[in-house]
């Protein structure tokens, strides 16, 4: 880290807008752990008149009580309109971006207000980015190295990416070499019987893929899921 990098004693202010946002995209995935990554097909991008799969499969799982769904970013006419039409048509979910990693997709996501972004990678020119021009940006960390960098920036919250290849133990090493750790989620690789896993092993969330909704008996078991967890006391 350069010496003008920011550390976690620069947002020490409750009243910072961007910690605010960390905590309040916690809370949601405290009452919610899972987060379901979709990436449209040109289809989808396509007026409201024509009809949307992907649209239509996002519609059951908010019936059956998804909180938080990532739309990949795209540099593609209609991105923004298809983010418009799930707005309008899931009050209530919380709609991020997912898969940004250039200020071109900051600049799309300030008019939009969705809830959240998600990077792969970390990158705290990016992040700095995000936060002036209010977009809540959780950074995507692999190693220690970058752990420990995105705690001193102030990220109280990020994405184990790919937690598949790290393996569930692999965060709770962590701890001792690096004291307390960010709320992490645990995306990339993994799918619907891995929730209770990667859970119990620490993480706060896990991040559910492609192939989820690319598999009709997975997308029935993430159904199956949702309907089970939001009927429990």
């Amino acid at each position: 880290m350069t010496s003008g990098s920011p550390n976690t004693s620069d947002f020490d202010s409750s009243s910072n807008p961007w910690l605010v946002r960390q905590e309040l995209f916690v809370a949601s995935l405290q009452h919610q752990p899972l987060l379901l990554v979709v990436r449209p097909e040109p289809d989808d991008l396509r007026p409201s008149s024509s009809g949307s799969s992907l649209l239509d499969q996002v519609l059951q799982l908010h019936a059956a009580g998804l909180r938080h769904l990532e739309v990949a970013w795209l540099d593609q006419p209609g991105w923004g309109e298809f983010m418009q039409r799930v707005q309008d048509q899931c009050p209530g979910l919380n709609l991020g971006a997912a898969s940004v990693t250039s200020p071109q997709a900051l600049n799309d996501l300030s008019c939009l207000n969705l809830s959240y972004a998600m990077a792969p990678c970390w990158s705290p020119e990016l992040v700095e980015q995000a936060r002036e021009v209010g977009v809540l940006l959780v950074p995507g960390v692999f190693s220690p190295t970058e752990v420990h960098q995105a705690l001193r920036f102030g990220c109280r919250v990020v994405k184990l990416f790919p937690a598949a290849n790290l393996g569930p133990g692999y965060w709770g090493r962590l701890h001792a070499p690096l004291g307390p750790l960010p709320f992490v989620i645990a995306a990339g690789g993994l799918d619907v019987g891995d929730i209770p896993v990667w859970l119990e092993a620490g993480h706060g969330a896990v991040a559910l893929g492609r192939k989820v909704v690319g598999s009709p008996p997975a997308f029935q078991a993430l159904l199956d899921w949702l309907r089970q967890s939001t009927t429990q006391p």
